[in-house]
């Protein structure tokens, strides 16, 4: 194990300073989008590590002690020599201008029954956190419950989630601060809006179930973690507790916990009839939930498993008794709904409520007797009306090809709530009655652009080498025509069967009104096709998911869309690895990429906080049959020195503890002392800030205009 020299902080800084002039040889090549950039020059250690005896260098290992001065000064001298570049772009404050503009709009969201009453999340356009309201009807008169704006000055303390006891007496609610996992949960008095005393802290990957009398509730609970490894150490050994209302949560009761397996997570929910409790459990987000069943109402009863091969995933829907219904992958790729009985749980006594069929299935609801079918075709959402029959299923009328989330509820219900959103509609709030299935718009945001200006049409690419057929939607002003040079921002994920749906996304906008034109890909490790579409992007097939997108590009050119020095890609988390494979093995075939908050060191990144759970999609490399597929294409391993890369702005967050930000700072240092084209390479480290949730709006807004400013500058629109 080697570190940095020891060496006062004055000569860190001033080494971090010594810069490289990246334009080089700019006269000999291509003229470059930006004025002759310098970034500082990073130190090196000495440090080797060995893999199936295969010697690794990894010259910037001391990067990863995120807490160091040492790294802290390499940070600010990064963000400084980024501002100067980003501040230098004259759209940028245009940017910042319309983006405040377009994102003063207010915003609700779906409201969920509890009690009475209904609650939702309501921002009045430019709050830094939405504020949580209750009334009496959906979207009308209501009062503040719950305005995370009073807890910090700076926006950066965010609600996390919350969950309604039973009878809608009580609320259990998280915060989490400056964008990290690490969730305290509480719990508020609805009718008169004060917390109780109660307060449970380091819970991760966790909701709050609440037991049938409503006194208490299960959560997932891991042990106070040291200081230096808050935001980077390994989260293990999550075990599942109760907490009874009143109580210190220093004595919370353990109810399950697998030391044998220390990597497992755990879920629990309790059956719409209070008579079972449901335990989930797996090792990893690629992994099948195992599922066991406590039945309540009898003393002393056990977890009983209903299936716990790890083959299948099953997703409780109702129950009639000891007839649960679930969703299943069992032998259904694209998913089926099955009645299992809990006293003969085999999977082979399965038996079919809803066959699969053709359309990827992605959620069920039980109202009554009849249940809501959340399903996806090409990637975009319909919903269908069935029953427990089996018989003939009715389809809702949506608005558009779009995104439909929500429609939950108790199976006593008669209506169920749904947000839709597109590309083009932000998200608006509908009912849908159970009975007729007809659809009522309840609310509508009211944003400054006109939607009608916009077209999303799809079109399918062809996989760079095997030709698959791949999804791919594009978005930009009516009327735009390809003319071979259009600017394209390509976005894509392709990965932990994460189905990447038509969204709305109010920071898009000014590249669309630049003429831009917006594609996102449907990428294979997503869900959008079933498990075998996830399973073709996995371990030694993630290369799949990079040739996907090599094919995207691909498309884009030979349909006269685009041309290589018009192209930006995007990504962020898994697709931050994905942006990062795609400049490494192909650099020549774009102009710009902006990888955010990436997987970039494929060979440590089961070291770091969850990322253990992640070896289902992609392998490890203390594994000898994974390490030669992971080492050809970890981003940061594939930075050749003496190439011309993109201009690249990598983008994280020193409040990263999902992804941690050592791989961007990594990935940066690398290539930096590659680059010998004449674009640039920085790096923008967001501070009170984490991988994604809980970004305050201000936040939101300037990072989305130092992207587009960037992408802009690079494919020469401004």
């Amino acid at each position: 194990m080697s570190r940095l020299p020891r060496r006062p902080l004055g000569r860190i800084l001033a080494a971090c300073l010594i810069v490289t002039l990246l334009a080089g040889c700019a006269l000999l090549g291509p003229t470059p989008s930006f004025p002759a950039v310098v970034t500082p020059r990073t130190a090196t250690v000495e440090h080797v590590d060995s893999y199936h005896g295969t010697q690794v260098a990894d010259p910037y290992r001391w990067l990863e002690d995120d807490r160091s001065p040492e790294t802290a000064a390499w940070v600010a001298a990064q963000n400084a020599v980024t501002e100067s570049v980003l501040a230098a772009i004259p759209v940028r404050d245009e940017l910042q201008e319309r983006l405040t503009e377009l994102w003063n709009y207010e915003r609700q969201s779906v409201a969920r029954r509890v009690g009475a009453g209904y609650v939702w999340s309501r921002n009045d356009g430019l709050q830094a956190q939405s504020v949580l309201v209750y009334g009496s009807e959906p979207y009308g008169e209501a009062r503040v419950l719950i305005d995370p704006n009073a807890w910090s000055s700076d926006g950066t303390v965010a609600l996390g989630g919350f969950v309604a006891s039973p009878d809608g007496r009580y609320l259990a609610y998280s915060t989490s601060e400056g964008g990290s996992d690490w969730r305290t949960w509480r719990v508020k008095d609805v009718a008169t809006g004060v917390d109780l005393p109660d307060v449970i802290r380091w819970t991760k990957f966790t909701s709050a179930t609440w037991s049938p009398d409503g006194q208490g509730f299960w959560y997932g609970g891991y042990a106070a973690p040291s200081e230096s490894d808050t935001l980077k150490g390994a989260n293990t050994n999550q075990r599942v507790l109760y907490h009874r209302l009143g109580t210190d949560s220093a004595y919370d009761t353990p109810v399950f916990e697998d030391t044998a397996n220390p990597n497992r997570i755990y879920s629990l929910e309790v059956t719409h009839d209070e008579r079972f409790v449901l335990l989930y459990s797996r090792l990893g987000s690629a992994s099948k939930w195992l599922l066991h069943v406590k039945q309540l109402d009898v003393p002393g009863a056990r977890f009983v498993a209903i299936d716990d091969s790890g083959d299948n995933d099953l997703g409780y829907v109702g129950n009639d008794g000891d007839t649960f219904y679930f969703t299943t992958t069992a032998e259904a790729p694209r998913r089926r709904v099955v009645a299992v009985d809990r006293n003969a749980p085999g999977p082979s006594r399965w038996t079919d409520v809803i066959a699969e069929g053709n359309d990827t299935l992605q959620s069920a609801t039980l109202f009554g007797d009849t249940l809501v079918l959340l399903r996806m075709r090409d990637a975009r959402h319909i919903v269908t009306l069935g029953d427990l029959s089996g018989g003939p299923q009715r389809e809702v009328v949506l608005p558009g090809l779009g995104r439909v989330s929500g429609l939950g509820g108790e199976r006593d219900h008669a209506e169920t709530f749904f947000a839709y959103t597109s590309f083009t509609q932000p998200p608006s709030s509908y009912r849908l009655d159970i009975a007729s299935g007809q659809v009522e718009e309840l609310w509508r945001p009211d944003v400054p652009f006109d939607p009608e200006d916009f077209v999303t049409t799809q079109v399918f690419a062809s996989s760079a080498v095997d030709g698959t057929s791949v999804p791919l939607f594009l978005v930009h002003k009516r009327g735009l025509e390809p003319n071979g040079e259009r600017p394209v921002y390509l976005y894509g994920y392709g990965g932990f069967n994460v189905s990447m749906t038509p969204s709305f996304s109010v920071a898009r906008i000014p590249f669309l009104e630049h003429g831009g034109v917006y594609a996102h890909a449907v990428l294979r490790g997503g869900g959008e096709y079933g498990e075998e579409w996830h399973a073709a992007g996995t371990l030694e097939r993630k290369q799949n998911t990079f040739d996907d997108f090599h094919g995207c590009v691909d498309w884009l050119k030979s349909a006269g869309w685009s041309r290589s020095d018009r192209i930006a890609i995007g990504g962020g988390s898994n697709g931050g690895l994905l942006v990062g494979a795609v400049m490494t093995q192909r650099p020549d075939s774009i102009a710009c990429a902006v990888p955010a908050v990436g997987v970039l060191d494929m060979l440590r990144y089961h070291e770091f906080t969850i990322g253990w759970a992640w070896a289902g999609d992609y392998g490890r490399s203390d594994n000898p049959d994974h390490f030669p597929f992971l080492y050809a294409y970890s981003p940061l391993h594939n930075i050749r020195p003496g190439t011309a890369y993109p201009a690249t702005l990598i983008m994280t967050a020193d409040h990263d503890d999902r992804v941690v930000p050592a791989h961007s700072f990594k990935f940066a240092a690398t290539l930096q002392a590659a680059q010998t084209g004449p674009e640039p390479a920085l790096i923008r480290v967001a501070t009170k800030s984490g991988h994604g949730a809980g970004k305050s709006v201000e936040m939101r807004i300037a990072e989305a205009a130092d992207k587009w400013a960037f992408v802009l500058r690079a494919l020469e629109q401004e």
